[in-house]
């Protein structure tokens, strides 16, 4: 099975488009997005091709392989006109014999984890900026943004297949960093 993480959408219909057409490249089974999928918020600029009812219309056609939690600034209003559930706070996955902690990353992130044990996994979105990083307890991945990279990064993605996360470019594919849990 193989999966596919991204996060960040913030309305940005070229970049969910592009985000879709990997999905389908990648060949991958499920999608699960990090939240903070139709609106920029207020501390982030307009993302170019800011349009919602397109992102809307798009992502309701592939309700079927989506997973999603809520991100900051995900609301009822979303839940409204998205056809799948975007409302919860995580989600828990289990590979390889590892617990995956999914969120968005504004209550539980680094600064503020959640119980995990040795060797789990926290992944979230939130900051707009990729990671891999196994310098802790648990092993800490963000997926960055498909639509408003922060810092220097670039707008990517990860995948996961036989035992292991690959972080993405979502211009190319092309892979930055991976990670094996086997």
């Amino acid at each position: 099975m193989k999966l596919m993480f991204a996060s960040d959408i913030h309305g940005c219909a070229e970049s969910c488009k592009l985000m879709l057409e990997r999905f389908g490249m990648e060949n991958a089974d499920k999608l699960f997005l990090l939240g903070d999928i139709l609106y920029h918020g207020p501390r982030n600029d307009l993302p170019a091709a800011y349009a919602p009812k397109e992102v809307i219309a798009m992502l309701n056609a592939r309700k079927d392989k989506l997973f999603c939690v809520r991100g900051n600034c995900d609301t009822e209003v979303d839940q409204m006109v998205l056809e799948f559930p975007i409302m919860a706070e995580y989600a828990l996955l289990f590979l390889e014999g590892k617990t995956v902690f999914l969120t968005h990353g504004h209550k539980f992130s680094p600064a503020a984890p959640p119980l995990l044990q040795k060797g789990d996994i926290l992944m979230n979105g939130h900051t707009h900026i990729s990671a891999i990083d196994d310098s802790r307890e648990y092993i800490y991945l963000n997926p960055g943004s498909v639509s408003l990279p922060k810092e220097g990064t670039s707008k990517s993605y990860m995948t996961f297949e036989n035992g292991e996360f690959s972080l993405k470019l979502l211009c190319s594919g092309e892979i930055q960093k991976s990670y094996s849990i086997k």
